[in-house]
């Protein structure tokens, strides 16, 4: 019994020790510039391991030099409550679920109708599902920043954790400037200065709205669309998107 105490105790002390680890991590984040992401280190590894060499591009530029365009398109794509909320939108999430829910079940009807009758020759495999997210800027920041790619509760329970710590000592402008300066725009791009000079030959400074609105319809797939630049989704959400930025509050 004092043996099984005693593991418990080990146990509490370590999982309050990282708790602890990510707080110094994130307090000194205010005052100093991440030089990479968890995310970012993981990408340098398969780069190297599946093509034998890096082709990066990262520039870190302060806030003030971020285009305001760039900034409420982000948010309106992104996270349309991001200066409201406390790092979690409750209500996103529970669309987001809602939409998932629908997905799986006109997913199971599909594959119930295909398994009924054989598939006629030819015809393409029914599309994987498509998952809605939900998640608001500082959670994925908060992923990007320290967690691995998996998918587990217990996962998702420490990324809640650090999203409360980074909207606890963090500004909603340090918070916006961190993962604007990080985030993934195509492969082996980072950043929105990165980003800017990728597509548009200029920098981040100079984007016009509609320019924004294209970068931030990309983040959720930004290899993909990295590809197919003429693409019609592409055009149309970022007009959406253009349309509805000059309402948005920028911290």
């Amino acid at each position: 019994m004092k043996a099984l105490v005693r593991w418990m105790l080990l146990v509490l002390v370590a999982a309050l020790s990282v708790q602890l680890y990510f707080v110094g991590r994130i307090a000194l984040m205010a005052l100093l510039d991440p030089q990479s992401t968890a995310f970012q280190r993981s990408e340098i590894y398969r780069l190297v391991a599946e093509k034998g060499s890096l082709k990066w591009r990262q520039q870190w530029v302060p806030y003030s030099e971020l285009s305001d365009n760039l900034k409420r398109a982000v948010i309106v794509s992104e996270d349309a409550t991001f200066i409201e909320h406390e790092g979690v939108d409750l209500e996103a999430l529970e669309k987001a679920w809602e939409k998932n829910t629908q997905a799986e079940q006109r997913a199971e009807k599909a594959a119930s109708r295909l398994g009924s009758k054989a598939a006629p020759a030819g015809k393409a495999a029914a599309r994987p599902l498509k998952i809605v997210g939900g998640s608001t800027i500082t959670q994925q920041l908060a992923k990007n920043l320290f967690l691995s790619g998996e998918r587990t509760l217990l996962r998702k329970g420490q990324e809640l954790a650090l999203t409360l710590m980074l909207e606890a000592l963090l500004s909603k402008q340090r918070i916006l400037e961190i993962y604007l300066n990080n985030v993934e725009w195509g492969e082996g791009v980072f950043g929105a200065e990165a980003a800017a000079q990728h597509y548009y030959r200029k920098p981040a400074s100079k984007l016009s709205a509609y320019e924004a609105a294209r970068l931030a319809v990309m983040l959720p797939r930004p290899k993909y669309f990295e590809t197919r630049p003429g693409s019609g989704y592409l055009a149309s959400r970022a007009s959406t998107i253009a349309a509805r930025m000059g309402g948005v509050t920028v911290p």
